[in-house]
């Protein structure tokens, strides 16, 4: 099921592979399988979990050393917007403090004086926080989603064989019949 909602083929196939070929891009980086699907979704993951300003760049700039779908990373990045990115980025505070064994900060305030008198209380726990997520939970999501891959061919695989067996016994059926 997964599978099928990736592999529909967009209609402008041609402009697509013309794009590609003017800019010398690999067709790697649009290609439609297991592989690149989830690595495209780890990667971008991966960077939309940690609080730096230019996401999407990072994913481009990660393009030369892994082979991924970068539409669906870039898209991945998306999850961290301005309405998602302050309790994203609390939770990651609050996770930071757990694994670091410390108090959170109270007495919160959303103005610029509080945050640059605090800084350097949120910037450790704050990216300690960031790197669990990023590494320990775009990690689960790619081994889940693989695992989700490979679930839904072998479940398509068992339908199709189930079809066949069902057709070849109607077909046996309707002769004897005769």
């Amino acid at each position: 099921m997964i599978r099928k909602v990736f592999k529909k083929k967009p209609s402008g196939d041609n402009k697509i592979d013309a794009f590609l070929e003017k800019y010398n891009l690999p067709k790697a980086y649009l290609s439609v399988n297991r592989r690149m699907i989830t690595r495209g979704v780890a990667v971008g993951l991966f960077w939309g979990f940690i609080p730096m300003p230019m996401q999407m760049l990072a994913v481009m700039a990660t393009t030369p050393f892994f082979r991924f779908n970068v539409p669906i990373a870039i898209s991945m990045v998306w999850l961290s917007n301005p309405i998602t990115m302050p309790p994203m980025y609390y939770m990651e505070y609050l996770t930071g403090n757990f694994l670091l064994g410390r108090e959170g900060i109270e007495d919160i305030e959303l103005t610029m004086s509080w945050f640059t008198e605090n800084f350097d209380d949120i910037l450790v726990p704050l990216y300690v926080g960031t790197a669990f997520y990023s590494i320990v939970v775009t990690g689960i999501v790619y081994v889940v989603l693989n695992r989700l891959w490979v679930n839904s061919v072998h479940s398509e695989k068992k339908e199709r064989k189930d079809n066949r067996k069902k057709k070849a016994s109607r077909k046996k059926s309707n002769n004897t019949d005769i």
